[in-house]
């Protein structure tokens, strides 16, 4: 599932696309339109994509993409089906592509279209508190509360019986039933994704969400960003502290419990059942395993299988941890 949110822009001709970054027509297949951008796994006909790392060359070698922006490197691991576009810095041009699609999804600027919840349909269907503000296409289910100087900006779906805490701010996000945000939160900003540069940094658009799967809680003062290319997804019943930062494209998977202060790179995908103790950092672009716990403070850097302990900087097997302690 996409940002259903943000306006796509295309099709464009991949003539203008190729213009656009200053790179050459491609085999004569100027008048090819394409629709839409999207990961390598979600891709599909008269879409682009692009693929800057071999340890995704499983994912694309099956993409169903017509054109890919990658580098000459990489190109032997795609489809014979898929139209390659070669560049020197394949995030950089991707950026720039997504931009024209999505031109909207750059900036985080605050919500014009809030008004105050007693001005709408909502003041007779939930509890809520002193000065919620609600933007433009918001849906909340029945029996929901939202405490005082909560902002649900345009773009929000939540279903029944959900609890928002004093003080949350929550855009391009959809939450599930029974879930419980408490005080302080911000959710479904974008991530920090950037390139640096001497005289001005250039932000990388996120056309992601959040998704929240139901029956979880997202602890005191957290942030949740949204996705770039894809989602960011929270599985359900899944309890995360307070304190907790997940950056873009985090997969957190079901029944996960994630103590305090825990911080999550971006793009890495956890299983079910898994346990993290407090100060722990998750490194990005990592696969950890169903039913893996991470003791307090560990740094992980790696991926890890199903059915670990492991702890400490660079984690380890807990048993090795413990005996060279």
């Amino acid at each position: 599932m996409k940002n259903p949110f943000f306006k796509n822009y295309g099709p464009f001709k991949i003539e203008d696309i190729l213009k656009s970054l200053d790179l050459p027509n491609i085999q004569n297949y100027r008048d090819d339109l394409i629709n839409n951008v999207n990961d390598l796994s979600s891709a599909k006909k008269n879409e682009i994509t692009f693929f800057n790392s071999k340890r995704y060359s499983s994912i694309a070698s099956k993409t169903e993409a017509t054109y890919c922006v990658t580098e000459k490197r990489l190109g032997e691991y795609l489809p014979k089906n898929c139209k390659k576009i070669y560049v020197d810095n394949v995030l950089l041009e991707m950026s720039q592509i997504t931009s024209k699609f999505y031109p909207e999804s750059i900036n985080d600027n605050f919500d014009k279209s809030v008004k105050n919840i007693s001005e709408l349909d909502f003041e007779n269907k939930i509890e809520y508190g002193e000065n919620v503000l609600i933007g433009d296409n918001v849906k909340l289910g029945v029996n929901c509360s939202i405490g005082h100087n909560a902002i649900i900006e345009k773009n929000v779906v939540i279903g029944s019986n959900c609890s928002i805490g004093s003080n949350t701010i929550i855009r391009n996000t959809i939450i599930e039933d029974n879930v419980n945000i408490l005080d302080g939160c911000v959710i479904g900003k974008k991530g920090f994704g950037f390139f640096p540069n001497n005289k001005k940094n250039l932000k990388y658009p996120h056309i992601g969400i959040v998704f929240i799967g139901k029956n979880s809680e997202i602890g005191c003062g957290s942030t949740i960003d949204r996705g770039s290319m894809s989602n960011t997804i929270i599985g359900k019943n899944t309890f995360l502290d307070n304190q907790i930062h997940v950056a873009h494209n985090n997969k957190i998977g079901d029944n996960c419990i994630i103590a305090g202060q825990v911080g999550f790179a971006g793009s890495s995908t956890l299983g079910n059942n898994v346990v993290i103790g407090g100060q722990a950092g998750i490194s990005g672009h990592l696969k950890i395993g169903n039913n893996v716990q991470i003791g307090g403070g560990s740094g992980v850097i790696k991926d890890i299988p199903d059915n670990s302990k492991v702890m400490g900087y660079p984690s380890k097997n807990l048993r090795l941890f413990l005996k060279n302690k």
